[in-house]
């Protein structure tokens, strides 16, 4: 991988925070002047954000997710990897309980479940047709799941 890829890889990661402080704000219907304001930052700076802009310091990012009631949590992949092998994933994956992941599908007729590795890739060639905000719950864990045990911990989009 180049330095270009890399940097690609953490501008799309640093969106994916942003979307889900800004998903996050919203859905407790918080506006985004209350959230810079309960941060300690001005609401341009939460707009910014929110964006995923990389030029905001991380002292900002945290105040924001702290603010809007979410937690960092930093993982080593290739230790959940060592503990856990393919521990937690599902022989296959039922397409009917994840809804995005079926949209994604829609090309395979007469399928009801795929493989975990097939449901990973449905999502990495199909990332730009996902809503990442109206995930659910288990399918957001079911694909960290996939990406740390199948993916090496990282989603390649």
């Amino acid at each position: 991988m180049g330095i270009q890829d890399g940097g690609d890889v953490l501008a799309i990661r640093l969106r994916a925070i942003g979307e889900r402080i800004r998903a996050h704000r919203e859905s407790q219907r918080v506006s985004a002047t209350v959230a810079a304001e309960a941060a300690g930052m001005s609401r341009v700076t939460l707009r910014r954000i929110e964006r995923g802009e990389p030029s905001v310091t991380m002292g900002a990012y945290l105040s924001a997710i702290d603010a809007v009631g979410l937690q960092l949590e930093l993982r080593d992949p290739q230790a959940s990897l060592a503990t856990s092998g393919a521990a937690g994933l599902p022989d296959r994956v039922r397409l009917v309980d994840f809804p995005q992941l079926k949209r994604l599908a829609w090309q395979l007729q007469g399928v009801d479940d795929v493989s975990p590795a097939d449901a990973l890739n449905l999502y990495e060639r199909n990332w730009r047709h996902i809503d990442p905000s109206s995930m659910e719950a288990a399918e957001r864990a079911l694909l960290q799941a996939l990406v740390d045990q199948l993916g090496g911990g990282r989603l390649l989009v």
